[in-house]
Parts: C-alpha cells; sequence; structure tokens
C-alpha cells in the first residue's frame, strides 16, 4: 500500500477517486504507479492476470484525467459482451459511459455519437474495426483538435501480435493512434503474454518509449490438475461429482472442447446428468451464442461447454473450475482460459484431460497451415512447452510461471504437490521404442504411426503388420510386457523430451528426433510415472467450505442466512437493470454487509465495493434486507 501523504497531488486524485467511485480503500500491487504515470500523461503497457485489476488502470485515468479538463477517454475491446457490461457498471458507479458497436441500431449510436460531441462521456468504448472507420476518426480528430481526447486504453493488447494466442489482424491498425492523435497517452492491457509477444506488441503498437509494468502471473487460488485422458467425458462428469458438486447444486464452470461438434456432444452429455450447461461456438446463430452467454453470466451455477470462441473478456467472478477436454495450442492460451476461473480470488481449479492423440492433432494443424517455416517453429516450440507442463513430474505452477519469465518455490496446491507421482525408470523401454521406430523406418524406407508401431512392440501380428514383414523385425514384441496406455504414456515423454518427433505427412508418422542420441547411448535417463488413478483431490472450492467474511473466519448461521437474502435481492435488482449479478455488487462485498449487519446508511462506508453513487442508490434496500437478520 502507498502512503498518499508521501505520494503526488495526481496519486491522491487517483486513491480519492477508488474510493468514492468504486468504493475501494487501496490500490493493489503496481495499480497505483500505473493510475499515476497513465493520469500523468504517460505511456504505459500492462500485463496483469486475469482478476488483477486492470480495468481500474485505465478507468481511474480516464476520471482523473477527464476531471481535469481533458475530455472523454477512449477504450478499445473486442468484445460486444464486455463493453456492455462495464458500461453498465461504470452507470452504477456513476460514471458516464457508453460504446459504439454493431449491437446498436443507427439511433442509439447517432446518440451516444452527440454526447460524445457534447462533453457528456468520461469513456467511449469502441470495438477496433469501429474505432478505424473514416466517420469514427473524423470524430475523434476533432475532439483531439478541440484538446479533448483525455487517453486511448487498448485491452486485450496480445491480439495485436502474430505469436499471441488470439491474432485479429484490425489490432495492427492501431498503430495510427500515435501519429493522428499525438500527446494522447496510450495504456496497452494484457493478461498473456511471453517474451516474444510482448516485443511485439511494442513494435507494432509503437509503445516503444512507454513504461513497462508487469505484475506477477502467479494465480495461486487455482488448483492445476491433469490427467491422463482415457474416456474425457466421464472423467470430467466424475471430477465435477466429485469437486463441484454440493446441496445446493454445481458450481459454475467453463468446458473446452476443440471441435463444434465435440461442444455439441458434451453439452448433451452434461444436460442428460442432470447439470445446467450450455454450448456455445461459432456455428451457433449469433442470437442464440448471445443468448447462451448472457445466461451463464447471469444465472448461478451454469456450465458453459465452448470452443476457445467464447472466454475472451467473461468477467464473471464465480467461475470455479475451467475444464479442457483436448489440449490447448499453447501455454499462453492455456493460462488465458484456465486464468478465467476464480477472478474473485476464491479456490478453483484447472482440470486438463489430455493424451497423445491431442499433441498429434495440434502438430498437424501447424504442420498444415499456410505460414512461413519460422512461424511454424515458434509455434512448435509453443506447443512443446505445454506438452513439457502436461508430462511433469513436478510442481506444474513452477513450470508455467517459469515459462513467463518468473522464478517460484513449489506451490503445494496443483495436483504433482499434492501427490507426487511414483517414477521408474523407463530408460530401457524408451531405448526399445526408438530402435523399433529406427528398424521400422530402416526396413520400410519411411515411417509409420504410433498404432502401428505399438502393435510391433508388443508382437501383435495384425493384417499390417503381416503385409509389411514387420514380424521379422528384430523388434518385434520385444515390449509384449507393456500395454498399449503404458506405451503412449513414454512415448508422450519421448516427444516432449525431443526423441522423437511426428510428421503430419502423409499419415503422422514417428521418426527419430535429436534427443533420441542420448537416450540410445546411454546419456540421458528417462524416467515415466506409474499410471495409476490417482485419489481425487479434494479443492478448497467454495462447495468444500462456508463463505467466510473479511476477517477469514466462517460465517455464522445468522450471518449466511443473511447472505442468501442479500443474493436474492442483488439477482432481483441485477435483472431489473439486464445486467450480472456481480455488478451491482460482488458476493465479497454482500459477504461484508451479512458479516457486519450495518443499522444505518453510514455503517456501509469502509465496505470494499461499495462507492458513493452505490450507497445512494441502494443503502436503503440493503438495510432493509439486513433488518430481519439483526
Amino acid at each position: 500500500m502507498i502512503d498518499v501523504a508521501e505520494g503526488s497531488e495526481t496519486l491522491e486524485a487517483c486513491v480519492a477517486v477508488l474510493q468514492s467511485v468504486f468504493g475501494y480503500e487501496a490500490f493493489r500491487g503496481p495499480q497505483a504507479q500505473i493510475v499515476t504515470h497513465v493520469s500523468d500523461g504517460g505511456d504505459a503497457l500492462v500485463l496483469m492476470p486475469t482478476g488483477g485489476g486492470k480495468s481500474l488502470c485505465y478507468q481511474v485515468p480516464a476520471i482523473v484525467r477527464e476531471r481535469a479538463g481533458h475530455g472523454v477517454a477512449v477504450v478499445v475491446s473486442p468484445l460486444i459482451a464486455l463493453m456492455h457490461d462495464q458500461v453498465g457498471a461504470l452507470s452504477e458507479a456513476g460514471v458516464s459511459a457508453a460504446y459504439l458497436n454493431s449491437s446498436l441500431s443507427l439511433e442509439d449510436a447517432q446518440r451516444i455519437e452527440q454526447q460524445l460531441r457534447r462533453g457528456e462521456l468520461t469513456l467511449l468504448y469502441v470495438a477496433p474495426e469501429r474505432l478505424l472507420t473514416p466517420r469514427c476518426q473524423a470524430m475523434l480528430e476533432s475532439l483531439h483538435a478541440q484538446g479533448r481526447l483525455s487517453l486511448f486504453a487498448i485491452d486485450e493488447a496480445h491480439c495485436v501480435s502474430q505469436w499471441g494466442h488470439d491474432f485479429r489482424p484490425e489490432y495492427r491498425e492501431l498503430a495510427v493512434l500515435p501519429e493522428r492523435f499525438a500527446g494522447v497517452p496510450r495504456i496497452a492491457l494484457t493478461a498473456t503474454a511471453d517474451a516474444l509477444t510482448r516485443a511485439d506488441i511494442v513494435e507494432r503498437l509503437q509503445l516503444q518509449d512507454a513504461r513497462t509494468f508487469i505484475s506477477s502471473f502467479d494465480r495461486p487460488n487455482i488448483r492445476y490438475l491433469l490427467v491422463e485422458k482415457k474416456d474425457a467425458t466421464q472423467q470430467l462428469l466424475r471430477f465435477i461429482r466429485d469437486e463441484h458438486m454440493g446441496a445446493q447444486g454445481h458450481d459454475a464452470g467453463v468446458v473446452y472442447c476443440q471441435s463444434r461438434r465435440r461442444v455439441e456432444e458434451v453439452a448433451q452429455v452434461l444436460q442428460q446428468a442432470g447439470l445446467k450447461a450450455l454450448p456455445y461456438h461459432a456455428g451457433l446463430d449469433a442470437a442464440v451464442r448471445q443468448q447462451h452467454q448472457d445466461r451463464f453470466l447471469r444465472e448461478e451455477g451454469m456450465i458453459m461447454v465452448a470452443t476457445i470462441a467464447f472466454g475472451m473478456g467473461i468477467d464473471k467472478p464465480d467461475v470455479r473450475f475451467v475444464a479442457h477436454l483436448d489440449m490447448p495450442k499453447n501455454i499462453e492460451g492455456y493460462y488465458q482460459e484456465t486464468g478465467r476461473a476464480g477472478r474473485d480470488g476464491e479456490p478453483a481449479n484447472a482440470w486438463m484431460a489430455y493424451g497423445l492423440q491431442d499433441v498429434v492433432n495440434q502438430r498437424r494443424m501447424i504442420d498444415d497451415s499456410p505460414a512461413p517455416d519460422e512461424f511454424k517453429q515458434v509455434l512448435r516450440g509453443k506447443l512443446d512447452a505445454l506438452l513439457a507442463l502436461a508430462e511433469a513430474s513436478d510442481c506444474r505452477r513452477v513450470r508455467l510461471l517459469r515459462y513467463f519469465g518468473e522464478d517460484s518455490a513449489p506451490c503445494g496446491n496443483c495436483d504433482n504437490c499434492l501427490n507426487p507421482p511414483e517414477l521408474f525408470d523407463a530408460t530401457e523401454a524408451a531405448r526399445k521404442l526408438l530402435s523399433c521406430i529406427y528398424r521400422v523406418q530402416q526396413a520400410s524406407g519411411h515411417g509409420y504411426g504410433a498404432g502401428h508401431i505399438m502393435d510391433i512392440l508388443r508382437g501383435k501380428s495384425t493384417e499390417k503388420v503381416l503385409a509389411n514383414g514387420h514380424e521379422r523385425l528384430s523388434t518385434f514384441g520385444i515390449g509384449a510386457d507393456w500395454s498399449e496406455t503404458q506405451w503412449r504414456a513414454l512415448l508422450r515423454q519421448l516427444i516432449a523430451i525431443e526423441a522423437v518427433r511426428v510428421d503430419d505427412a502423409p499419415y503422422n508418422t514417428l521418426h527419430l528426433a535429436d534427443g533420441a542420441r542420448a537416450v540410445l547411448k546411454g546419456e540421458a535417463e528417462v524416467r515415466l510415472r506409474l499410471l495409476a488413478e490417482r485419489a481425487p483431490t479434494r479443492s478448497r472450492s467454495a462447495r468444500a467450505r462456508p463463505p467466510v467474511g473479511d476477517d477469514g473466519a466462517p460465517l455464522s448461521l445468522a450471518e449466511r442466512d443473511c447472505l442468501d437474502a442479500l443474493k436474492a435481492w442483488r439477482a432481483q435488482v441485477a435483472k431489473e437493470h439486464n445486467l450480472p449479478a456481480y455488478v451491482i455488487f460482488h458476493d465479497a462485498t454482500l459477504r461484508a454487509i451479512a458479516q457486519r449487519r450495518p443499522t444505518d446508511v453510514a455503517d456501509l462506508d469502509g465496505i470494499s465495493g461499495i462507492g458513493e453513487k452505490k450507497r445512494a442508490a441502494y443503502g436503503e434496500a440493503v438495510l432493509a434486507v439486513v433488518s430481519a437478520f439483526r
């Protein structure tokens, strides 16, 4: 916490806005430095994990600079749903905000443009493609000429980078901002960017002179759980039932699948199992997608089964789990998607089922893409880093953070820390597998796929083995004592250490890679985890413990009854305002109210999340709810 008495006038103004408008007592982490720097007119690149408070980093300077006479702040965001909810949240806090995007009618868009010209807005949210239209550029140039353009905030800035996990070409055009609007400060924000992506953001957005703020990437409340894929849908069901079911129903979660068809299948299975689940993918009608997204945001305990088309910017704080039924493309995508769990800081799970076919499929997509070889090589490296994370027997969090350049100690809150896997020396088996790949290629002049290699190792006289004379190879049957599951696990490990590569052309064939030599010569050891179903690890999920107050102590029964009544009241207000419940008040705010059980409006002072506007708008209603529980 920064001592305001020792800070600048700008910092004092920022803290005043934080407390009076948003109802928070103090900034967290580097927020104070960021808002002061931007409010004073500086450019910034901000890397902050999901749930770390990125929005305040531009909303507070926008309000401070508007009050100082600098005009409106323009927020560039690719997400229509996020614009709607953020504008709604700002309006609830008493801040004049609006958005311009394709969801508006012509009349509504013209009305907002008139508000903009009259100087009635503090923040304007726009999609990048709308910002770049001649009409919007002309409006902003007029404001700039009058000195009424306070700052540009570029949210989801990783979208500008070809190395990022969600590249959007229109973001490249944002390089015109410093040229056309010289002197207007810019702040670019993202939750996920490795060193390569950061450098690309700086170059593409011309932020060479910007100050960079990098927060810790650690999300200590998220527990990472990775399992070998057997029957992924049934494994998912067991996980939800074991970890996220309670007497009141099940937790909210997101389940990611690779294909649209798989999304539909999994959503149906979950529904048949009695879970509240909805599908979301780009093949659905836009109105259906919007309806499903609204239900996910506004109803408790919804599970969204989706492709990666869903999720960026989703600001739902009480998502208790994110599950992957297929391996993502890279660690950035995995980190971004798992980061949608536990935004409220409460315990949450990141669960993934993965298998050899996931690796093969992802490599095929890279190899089949029309990208240049240099680009493909970078993508392969990113995939290999994720595979190494999945195959790791040490702390998942240490490996994840190391990828983003951050050192850490074992976390005690991932599957490998909680249940350290039992390892054994699999070097001899690895040599058998590598030798088999080599002998087959030597005999045939080309490689074969994993299934055929394993049939030879296990001594299975299949039609394909006999037709190619591979039963005569010296490696035929030398691995009969291992199951196919064990061989596949070993093969994944050898791919992870780059002893084996998978070539897409033509049939996902296996070939020896550079790392094979050291294993074959006895210079490198291969250790493999024993394949056994791990005992389920009870998470510290919201279902596993009663709600707690600000002091960390569980709420009493009376306080919990009061909390339930406050949630019911909040749900009704949110429905009337067509906003998610958390936009009215976060759960933490309601817990603090239930614990304090105020007797007058003044008693609401100091409760985190209650600014002046919300206290005036809802204070009496809150007191009426609480009065029955004093």
